[in-house]
């Protein structure tokens, strides 16, 4: 499927200074990764260590979108920051428990239940 297709939108709002909100709409894969990562780079290059990722208007994500929230994950770590998935679709909540991100990368219900994890995370 060609991007024009399936167009990624990702809107990034700031709900705290160092806390980036990444909304993401469309979908999820090879096609679109290199889009996803930019924003996300741009974030953590603007100081963002706490990295809010919807994926409630994410129907389809494959190995590459995974592959990019485990590298940011990585990446914060460094820093002492968080990643946090809040709703995924069922067929993306599916691929990230059979996958066993969910595991690592914590998911949450919604926007508060994500923030209240991030403000539990150690400084």
């Amino acid at each position: 499927m060609s991007i024009a297709q399936n167009p990624l939108s990702v809107e990034v709002t700031l709900p705290r200074e160092d806390v980036a909100l990444i909304v993401v709409e469309g979908y999820l894969d090879i096609d679109t990764a290199t889009e996803f990562r930019h924003h996300l780079a741009n974030q953590l290059h603007h100081g963002r260590k706490h990295f809010v990722i919807d994926l409630s208007g994410v129907p389809f994500m494959d190995s590459s979108g995974m592959n990019i929230v485990l590298r940011i994950y990585q990446e914060v770590r460094e820093i002492s920051g968080s990643v946090q998935i809040v709703s995924p679709t069922p067929a993306v909540r599916r691929v990230l428990d059979l996958t066993g991100v969910s595991i690592t990368v914590p998911v949450s219900e919604s926007l508060d239940a994500a923030l209240e994890r991030v403000d539990a995370s150690p400084q």
